[in-house]
């Protein structure tokens, strides 16, 4: 794993960051219906991805700030990928900005209810990037290679900061890609209705 520049991969998380705020802010103006509708028996709703979203969000952003106000180190000009915190990060992003390459099974404890809430959703994941855009400024500071953020599946197993900033990143990214393919199947759904 190749050596990265620490204020680049700082620089590009804040900006990947910055296009989900984009992209959650265009779903503000979609009527709470269309965010609640699910595409087909035994799919999730825009809603329902918002609401796993704001699950992860309510782990790793604690624990990324606890680390990172009780743990002030010196930073560190580069951050290498450790292998199983890349390993991961790869597995989650999307191959491109319309494309998931392999389903995941998602955790029993993170499986959303049917009838989430998409406007009260929509509105804690776009203050959750906030906070992310805020935590990413204060790591300019950090060592993102010493400090450890426990992962929500062990507290035993941790991933390096930039690591977990990574993981987290591209697992929004992922469910991006998942909300929009879900308004295009509703739209195309609702064109079929409509002929």
């Amino acid at each position: 794993m190749k050596a990265i520049n620490s204020q680049v991969l700082l620089d590009t998380l804040m900006a990947d960051t910055r296009q989900l705020i984009l992209e959650a802010n265009k779903l503000q103006h979609l009527p709470a219906a269309l965010l609640q509708a699910s595409p087909a028996p035994g799919k999730w709703s825009v809603a329902q991805v918002l609401e796993h979203l704001n699950f992860y969000s309510r782990f790793y952003l604690k624990a990324m700030e606890e680390k990172l106000h009780q743990h002030q180190t010196i930073a560190d000009n580069t951050f290498k990928p450790g292998w199983l915190g890349n390993y991961f990060t790869h597995m989650m992003k999307p191959t491109d900005a319309c494309t998931v390459k392999n389903k995941m099974k998602t955790m029993k404890n993170a499986i959303p209810a049917e009838q989430a809430d998409g406007k009260a959703a929509l509105a804690q994941f776009i203050t959750d990037q906030h906070t992310l855009l805020n935590l990413l400024q204060i790591a300019r500071t950090a060592n993102l290679n010493r400090l450890r953020v426990p992962t929500s599946l062990s507290k035993m197993l941790t991933f390096k900061l930039g690591d977990t900033f990574r993981f987290f990143i591209a697992h929004e990214q992922r469910h991006r890609v998942q909300w929009e393919n879900i308004l295009k199947e509703l739209m195309k759904a609702e064109m079929v209705l409509g002929e």
